[in-house]
């Protein structure tokens, strides 16, 4: 079945930066967007970013102005830039693709696919 793997997670400082990517197999043509979302522990997960096909992006408030969210359609990989990161950011993060309703991007429940998640750990 169509999947989507994450990678680039790991453990920084306050203040630092963390590139997560994601990649889509063969088997997924996006149609309407992709995104990132997170869970922190103890928390339910949220959304943090997505961005449909025609380059179209939205933010989290907590994260605006700190995380880009990119795609290459080319080589089917969404990424995620986070710069001064806080405490907070700690989580798992997980990639997911909308695929065919795409009046339903952003909602986790119309996600298609996806990954298995790559954990964030922002220290003091």
């Amino acid at each position: 079945q169509a999947r989507l793997v994450e990678s680039g997670g790991g453990s920084v400082q306050a203040g630092g930066s963390l590139k997560l990517s994601c990649a889509a197999d063969g088997y997924i043509s996006v149609r309407c967007g992709m995104g990132w979302f997170r869970q922190a522990p103890g928390k339910e997960r949220e959304l943090v970013s997505t961005i449909t096909t025609d380059g179209t992006a939205t933010y989290a408030d907590s994260v605006k102005g700190r995380f880009t969210i990119s795609q290459d359609s080319a080589r089917n990989t969404l990424y995620l830039q986070m710069n001064s990161l806080k405490t907070v950011d700690t989580a798992v993060y997980y990639c997911a693709a909308w695929l065919w309703g795409c009046t339903g991007v952003g909602a986790a429940g119309d996600v298609d696919a996806w990954g298995k998640g790559t954990l964030v750990t922002v220290s003091s």
